[in-house]
């Protein structure tokens, strides 16, 4: 499905995007972070094994990583070979062992082996971009942000707040759109969309209740964004 071809003007966006917020709010009012985490580390090293890898998959094998690795410095004490034996089942597993002990190293010598509450600290970290960064303040420190992954993505071009596809255009969009009070739960609530009704390449768009805000609904079904 492409996004529509006349996207929605400003006040017209305005009001489609608080009408849409009011309906995924009712269709999905349990929306939260399908990460099981107990902290901001656990949250930051979840959210790093997720890329490209489902949360479903990641759940599997957190809890021996996460009983292994109690904090920061064991992850930076850790011998690589450790960290990838218990995720090897996970894509990129090298890279992101990697990624974790550097993590571990970094927090250890320069936030006292502490996740850091800031986005600036976040992205400072080996193998953390922005939408790992968001994901940890809004879940983990209750600090707005906004995570565009690509559910969240896709759905938003879908519903014409946006004609990016770069994630950071995408994020100012939305930011522009909602106030900071709305965007952890938001994300949560289109990547719920995204992951049960409006998927990439055949959108339930018969059975989604935002159809009628939709403008791409009358090109249902068709190729993914």
């Amino acid at each position: 499905m492409s996004a529509a071809s006349a996207p929605l003007g400003g006040l017209a966006t305005r009001r489609q995007a608080r009408a849409a917020r009011e309906v995924l709010a009712a269709t999905f009012p349990d929306a939260h972070c399908e990460l099981d985490f107990r902290g901001p580390l656990e949250l930051l090293v979840a959210t790093v094994l997720s890329a490209q890898c489902t949360d479903e998959r990641v759940n599997q094998v957190t809890p021996a990583l996460f009983a292994a690795f109690p904090d920061a410095s064991a992850y930076a004490r850790a011998d690589r070979a450790q960290i990838e034996e218990l995720i090897r089942s996970l894509g990129l597993y090298r890279a992101k062992a990697a990624a974790l002990k550097g993590i571990g190293q970094a927090l250890t010598e320069r936030f006292g082996g502490a996740v850091p509450a800031t986005l600036a600290g976040l992205v400072s970290l080996p193998g953390v971009g922005r939408k790992t960064a968001n994901v940890v303040l809004g879940n983990a420190f209750g600090i707005p942000g906004i995570t565009v992954d690509t559910h969240v993505g896709r759905v938003a071009r879908r519903l014409g707040w946006t004609g990016q596809t770069n994630p950071d255009k995408v994020e100012s969009d939305l930011a522009a759109l909602f106030p900071p009070a709305d965007w952890v739960l938001l994300c949560h609530q289109l990547i719920f969309q995204g992951r049960r009704v409006c998927h990439a390449r055949k959108p339930n768009c018969a059975g989604c209740a935002l159809a009628a805000l939709c403008p791409s609904a009358a090109l249902c079904p068709s190729a993914a964004l």
